[in-house]
C-alpha cells in the first residue's frame, strides 16, 4: 500500500515532543470573554517548546473550536501566549532534517500556513502575547494574529531561517514586509541571520514596528489582557507607521535589488535560501496570501529537501553542541585561575586582546611595548575603543568606566610579576617571539601560563628557549578579535595539560570557541586557506586570468574569493603564509613569489569610490602572468576540481597527520575562523558531496546517509 506525503509526515512524527495547546477563558474588565491558548511542552521539560506536525494539528484543532466558539458570542478575543520565558522557538528541527521527500516538505510547509492563518479568521480580533523566546515559526504566530505585544524581558526574538538553509514558510517572508516594509523586512529574514544570527529582544521588536506595544515584564499577563482588553473596548488606539501604501512599489523593489547586490557580495551566490528569501520578500508586494504562500510553500519544500539544509544542521550541531566540549581537552585537570593578564605588545591587535580579556575576564590587564609612546598610544586606543561601545549602547557607562580602569600600560616587564596568564602579540617571527618569551620567563612566577598568538610558526620551537617549555600553549585568535568567535589552542609536544586547561576555561570566559589543534604549520584553518590560496597563486601564475580562477574558487562556498581574501589579510602576510606552508610541504604548497611582487605593488583589485571590487588591476596581472608561449591556462571547472582535489588531500592529510582528532573540528574551525557558511555545512561535507573525496583517496569523510541530500 502506497503512503501518501500526510501519512508520511504523521510517521515522521511519532516521536515528537508535543508542544500542547491550553486553552483558559479569562474576563475582560469592559465585559466578555477572552480565550487564552498557552503553548507548552511541559514545565519538567527544559527545551523550549518547538512546533512539529502533531502540535500544529492540535493548535488547528483548538484554533476550529475557538472559531465556533466567537460565531455563538462567547468569546470576544483570543490570545496566544507561551510558558515561562518561551512563546515558541519555531519548528521542531529535529522533525525537518529527517524528512524523507520533497513532496512531504511541501506538506510540512503547507500544514503550517493552513494553521496559523486560522489566527486571523477567527471573527474576532487575535493576540500575540509574546513572553520569551520567539524564533521562526513561533515569531510567525505572532505575525498571523491581528495584534502582538511584547514583553520588555523577552529575548530571542527573530526569523533564523536563512542561517539554517531554508526561510521563513509559514507566513513570515509575506507577512513581515507588509507590517513594516521591506528595508527592516529584510533586517531580519535576511541581514541578521547572516550575522552569525543576530537576534532582536522585545523593545527592538517593538521599535521596529513588529509589536505594537512593549509590556513592563513583571506584570506581564495581566497587563497584556488589560491592554487587549483597551482595544477591544476602543479605548486603546493602535497605530502603525507603515500602513498599506505607504510603500511606492518602485521603491520597494529597489530596497531588494540593492539587498540582493549586498548578499552576492558579501557571501557569493552559492547559498541558496538568502536570495530564495529575496525573491519572496520582493513578491510579497503584491499578490493574494493564497499565491504569497504557495510560493512560500514551494521554496520551504525545495530548500528543506535540498543538500545545502542537510548541511547547514550538520554546521548547527557542530556549534551547538560539539563546541561546548572542545575534543582533546585534558580530563581531570584543574584550570589555573586567573586574577591578572599581561599582553605583549601595544599595536592593534595587542589593544585588542587587551580590551577582550579586561571586558570579558574582569581582571587588571597589563600592555607593554619597547616605547612609552607605543604604550600610550595602546592604552589611548583602547580607551577610545571603550567609549566607541558606550556610544552605541553595548556597554553601561559603569561597565566603561570599569574596563577603563582595569586597564594599564608599562615599558617595564616588571609589570608582569604577578600576571597569572600572558600572552605575546609581536612581530610575526620566530626570533622575535622567542626573545620576548624568553625574557618575560625571567620575571614571572613560576606557574604564569605563557600563550603565543601565532598564526603558523611553531609554538615547540618558540618554547625551546624557555626553562618552562611545558607553560607555552598556542592561543591564536582570528582577527577582528572581538568579532570572529574562533580560537584555536595550540598543544605543542611538551605544553602541559594544565596550559592547555587553563586556555580552554580561558577561550570559554571570553565567549570564544576553542578547537585543540597540533603544533603543525598552519594548524587548522590557516592550513587549509593556504592550499587555497596557494591554488590560486599557481593557477594565475601558469596563465589562467584571475576571473576565472575566482569563478573556479566560487562553488567552494567561501565568504569571498581568494584574491579577496589576499587583500583582506594583507598581501605581504598571505605571501608569507604560503611561504612558511611551502617551507613545510614544498610538494604540495605553492610559494609566496609572485604574490611578494604583487605585494611590493600594492593591490590585486580595482575598486569604485565606495571600495568595492570592480575588476583586477592590470598590473598586477601582468606581474605574475607568464610569456604567452608559456601559458597554460584551464577554464573554471578545471579549476575547481583542482580546489576540491587539492583541499580532499589536505584535509585527509590533516586527519592522518593528526592535526585534529575529527573532521568535525576542522570544519568547526572553518566555519567560526574563516567564516565558511552554514549552508555548506562545514569543508568536509562539500567534499564528499562533489566527489572529491572519492577522487583523491578512495572514500569519505563521512557516510552520506548522515550528511548530505535528503533522499527524494
Amino acid at each position: 500500500m502506497t503512503t501518501t506525503p500526510i501519512d508520511q509526515l504523521t510517521e515522521l512524527s511519532a516521536d515528537e515532543v508535543v508542544t500542547h495547546s491550553y486553552v483558559k477563558h479569562v474576563p475582560l474588565p469592559s465585559g466578555g470573554t477572552l480565550a487564552l491558548v498557552t503553548l507548552d511542552n511541559g514545565k519538567d521539560y527544559k527545551r523550549p517548546s518547538t512546533l512539529g506536525p502533531r502540535t500544529m494539528r492540535e493548535l488547528s484543532d483548538v484554533l476550529d473550536t475557538l472559531r465556533a466558539a466567537a460565531s455563538a458570542g462567547s468569546i470576544q478575543a483570543v490570545a496566544i501566549t507561551g510558558k515561562e520565558y518561551c512563546f515558541a522557538a519555531g519548528a521542531d528541527l529535529s522533525q525537518a532534517a529527517a524528512l524523507p521527500s520533497r513532496e512531504v516538505a511541501h506538506e510540512l510547509g503547507a500544514l503550517g500556513h493552513a494553521t496559523l492563518r486560522k489566527l486571523s479568521d477567527l471573527g474576532v480580533p487575535s493576540f500575540a502575547f509574546v513572553n520569551g523566546i520567539a524564533l521562526g515559526g513561533g515569531l510567525e504566530i505572532a505575525l498571523h494574529c491581528t495584534y502582538r505585544v511584547f514583553s520588555s524581558a523577552a529575548q530571542g526574538i527573530g526569523l533564523p531561517e536563512v542561517f539554517l538553509g531554508i526561510i521563513p514558510g509559514w507566513g513570515g517572508a509575506t507577512l513581515l514586509p507588509r507590517l513594516i516594509g521591506p528595508e527592516k523586512a529584510l533586517r531580519v529574514i535576511v541581514e541578521n541571520p547572516l550575522k552569525n544570527n543576530r537576534l532582536m529582544d522585545g523593545k527592538a521588536a517593538v521599535e521596529l514596528g513588529i509589536g505594537d506595544a512593549l509590556i513592563p515584564s513583571v506584570t506581564f499577563l495581566p497587563s497584556a489582557v488589560a491592554w487587549a482588553d483597551g482595544v477591544i473596548s476602543g479605548r486603546v488606539s493602535v497605530k502603525r507607521s507603515n500602513e498599506p501604501g505607504i510603500l511606492e512599489k518602485a521603491a520597494w523593489g529597489t530596497v531588494v535589488k540593492v539587498a540582493r547586490g549586498q548578499v552576492a557580495a558579501k557571501i557569493g551566490t552559492v547559498p541558496k535560501s538568502p536570495f530564495r528569501a529575496l525573491d519572496l520578500v520582493a513578491a510579497a508586494k503584491s499578490g493574494s496570501l493564497d499565491e504569497r504562500f504557495a510560493d512560500e510553500d514551494d521554496a520551504l519544500a525545495d530548500l528543506l529537501a535540498g543538500d545545502q539544509f542537510a548541511a547547514s544542521m550538520y554546521a548547527f550541531d557542530l556549534v551547538q553542541k560539539r563546541a561546548k566540549k572542545p575534543v582533546g581537552a585534558p580530563e581531570g585537570v584543574e584550570a589555573k585561575k586567573i586574577t591578572k593578564v599581561g599582553v605583549l605588545g601595544a599595536g592593534l591587535m595587542a589593544s585588542q586582546f587587551a580590551l577582550l580579556f579586561a571586558r570579558r575576564l574582569g581582571v587588571p590587564v597589563v600592555i607593554t611595548d619597547v616605547s612609552q609612546e607605543r604604550v600610550d598610544a595602546g592604552v589611548a586606543r583602547i580607551g577610545d575603543s571603550v567609549d566607541e561601545m558606550l556610544a552605541k549602547g553595548r556597554v553601561s557607562p559603569d561597565d566603561a568606566n570599569r574596563i577603563k580602569a582595569l586597564v594599564s600600560g608599562s615599558v617595564s616587564y616588571d609589570a608582569f610579576a604577578d600576571a597569572d596568564w600572558v600572552i605575546e602579540a609581536v612581530f610575526e617571527e620566530m626570533s622575535v617571539k622567542q626573545d620576548v618569551l624568553r625574557k618575560i620567563e625571567q620575571v614571572i612566577a613560576p606557574d604564569a601560563i605563557l600563550a603565543t598568538n601565532t598564526s603558523s610558526l611553531s609554538v615547540a620551537e618558540m618554547g625551546s628557549v624557555l626553562t618552562e617549555p611545558a607553560r607555552l600553549v598556542g592561543f591564536h585568535f582570528f582577527n577582528p578579535v572581538a568579532v570572529m568567535p574562533l580560537v584555536e589552542v595550540v598543544r605543542a609536544e611538551h605544553t602541559s595539560d594544565e596550559a592547555v586547561a587553563t586556555a580552554l576555561a580561558v577561550a570559554k570566559t571570553l565567549k570564544k570557541t576553542a578547537i585543540v589543534t597540533a603544533d603543525q604549520p598552519g594548524f587548522v584553518v590557516n592550513r587549509v586557506l593556504a592550499r587555497v590560496l596557494g591554488e590560486a597563486m599557481r593557477g594565475v601564475e601558469e596563465g589562467t586570468p584571475f576571473e576565472v580562477v575566482a569563478q573556479g574558487a566560487a562553488p567552494l562556498g567561501l565568504p569571498m574569493s581568494p584574491f579577496e581574501l589576499l587583500e583582506l589579510v594583507g598581501l605581504p602576510v598571505g605571501a608569507h603564509v604560503l611561504d612558511s606552508h611551502h617551507a613545510a610541504w614544498p610538494e604540495r604548497f605553492y610559494p609566496g613569489d609572485g604574490l611578494k611582487r604583487i605585494a611590493e605593488h600594492g593591490t590585486i583589485l580595482t575598486r569604485d569610490k565606495k571600495g568595492n571590487a570592480t575588476g583586477y588591476d592590470p598590473a598586477a596581472v601582468k606581474l605574475v602572468a607568464p610569456a604567452k608561449k608559456d601559458a597554460e591556462p584551464v577554464d573554471a571547472a578545471t579549476m575547481q576540481q583542482r580546489f576540491e582535489d587539492a583541499l580532499a588531500d589536505e584535509v585527509h592529510r590533516m586527519l592522518a597527520d593528526g592535526v585534529v582528532q575529527h573532521v568535525e573540528e576542522i570544519d568547526l574551525g572553518l566555519i567560526l575562523g574563516a567564516g565558511y557558511p552554514f549552508q555548506a555545512g562545514g569543508i568536509s561535507p562539500y567534499l564528499d558531496r562533489s566527489g572529491a573525496s572519492e577522487r583523491v583517496f578512495g572514500g569519505t569523510f563521512h557516510d552520506p546517509a548522515i550528511v548530505g541530500p535528503a533522499s527524494r
